[in-house]
């Protein structure tokens, strides 16, 4: 999932491009993982510098035709992978020096407009939201799951405060007809009170459906995990975020790695397990008001990163623990 957003057919703007690579250091060399290669902003502009190698993964198969761009350009110092992030483990990465591993988890402008793609609100026929090769696609989430599952997914995922009236009026619908993109607009349009929202009607239940339907939460999950444990000492972990949930697990796993956890009084302080990451900075990094100006989407990125202090392929987290209601709404697909 790609933030790069294209203003047009000549330009491609990566989402907090100056501060990612102010963070990461590239100019001192070593490898780096771009888990969200999309059009190849961070990437190429990593391998400007010398002595920088990049393994490159994205989940979209359309990234695929530039990913092997890049390999004939940069043969001896570019990968890629038709993955998702979430399978980085199985990369087998744990003897690479790993200086740098980015995320960032928008969708280009790019993806928003494939109509094929159905991501948008704007999206003609049926609901899709597919990225990569999805079991299932939000028309049959939208058609099949009961009123109940679909009031978690909207208030969960979307923090959708009529998720109970428009999951009612999706089964009412849906008794006569299938539910398209069009229609679901529509119904979100009749079931939510008229007033003035800062954005589209509709982009609460659009954002819910997109991330159940790509298991956004869970892949965040275990690519964050297998990134903490494939990074070198001194090694930068850098994430940019576009909404408050996939935010609230980033910030989460974060400072589960960087503090300590509260022990019983009663108990030694020599028991205190040492941290092994330190997060510089509390608040995200945010864009400028130029970069706002000139790409208005990237007004909701937050930039958060970790360090890693010392060599370690064990980490403890309890985010699975933390988050297991939502891997459980997830697991709803299961249904499908």
């Amino acid at each position: 999932m790609d933030a790069t957003i294209v203003l047009d057919d000549l330009k491609h703007y990566p989402v907090l491009l100056k501060e990612i690579i102010s963070v990461i250091s590239p100019q001192h060399g070593g490898t780096f993982i771009d888990c969200t290669f999309g059009q190849g902003g961070y990437s190429n502009e990593i391998l400007k510098f010398r002595d920088t190698n990049v393994i490159a993964l994205d989940r979209d198969i359309e990234t695929e035709i530039i990913g092997l761009s890049f390999q004939k350009k940069f043969p001896d110092r570019f990968f890629f992978k038709n993955i998702n992030f979430s399978k980085l483990s199985n990369l087998k990465l744990k003897n690479l020096n790993v200086k740098g591993i980015i995320f960032d988890l928008g969708y280009s402008y790019v993806q928003m407009k494939n109509q094929k793609k159905g991501l948008s609100f704007n999206s003609l026929g049926d609901l899709n939201m597919r990225i990569g090769l999805n079991d299932f696609s939000a028309s049959e989430v939208v058609n099949n799951l009961s009123g109940k599952e679909l009031e978690k997914i909207f208030k969960y995922f979307g923090d959708e405060n009529n998720a109970r009236i428009i999951s009612k009026n999706i089964i009412k619908q849906r008794l006569s007809k299938k539910i398209r993109t069009k229609d679901l607009v529509n119904i979100i349009e009749k079931s939510k009170r008229k007033q003035n929202y800062k954005t589209h009607i509709a982009t609460k239940t659009f954002q819910a459906l997109r991330i159940f339907v790509n298991k956004e939460v869970s892949s965040l999950i275990y690519g964050l995990i297998s990134s903490a444990k494939i990074l070198k000492k001194d090694g930068i972990l850098a994430v940019v975020t576009f909404h408050s949930l996939e935010d609230k697990i980033v910030k989460y796993f974060f400072k589960s790695l960087s503090e300590h956890k509260s022990i019983s009084r009663y108990r030694p302080k020599i028991d205190q397990k040492k941290v092994s990451f330190k997060m510089p900075l509390k608040k995200p990094i945010t864009p400028t008001d130029k970069e706002i100006n000139e790409n208005p989407p990237s007004r909701s990125a937050k930039l958060r990163y970790l360090v890693k202090l010392e060599d370690t392929f064990d980490i403890e987290s309890d985010i699975l623990q933390k988050f297991s209601h939502l891997i459980d709404i997830e697991n709803l697909s299961l249904k499908l």
